[in-house]
């Protein structure tokens, strides 16, 4: 059985269920962020600057994110990816840039679950 996983992901934290033939092994992955605030209205430059600088750290703080979560999975033959927001599609996107998208078996919208329930999900996707 090659190496299957599947994870549940929003902008703060990412759980990955990976299935091997020695078994399974969950993972939570916090991304550390806060809640991304976007500002709105304001006539001055001073404050679509400002607003430019947290969207551009919140850009760059979610690829790392993104990183490290394609690094606990880069070598699944399968990966199933679900979760309640826009995370999901945006990690869909960076895989198939990266190259893996015939290892994406689904990308689906759920809602907020348990690890308990993701890893029932995972497992149900995959039996063994």
């Amino acid at each position: 059985m090659a190496k299957q996983a599947g994870l549940c992901i929003d902008h703060r934290k990412a759980v990955i269920v990976i299935i091997t033939e020695g078994g399974e092994e969950t993972r939570e992955m916090p991304s550390n962020m806060d809640k991304h605030i976007r500002f709105s209205g304001g006539d001055g430059s001073e404050n679509r600057s400002t607003e430019d600088v947290r969207d551009r750290q919140f850009g760059n703080h979610l690829n790392d994110f993104y990183e490290k979560v394609i690094a606990e999975i880069h070598d699944a033959g399968t990966i199933q990816i679900s979760g309640p927001g826009e995370a999901k599609g945006e990690l869909s996107k960076r895989l198939v840039h990266d190259g893996y998208k015939g290892n994406m078996l689904a990308v689906e919208t759920m809602d907020k679950m348990t690890d308990r329930q993701i890893s029932a999900k995972v497992r149900d996707r995959f039996p063994a």
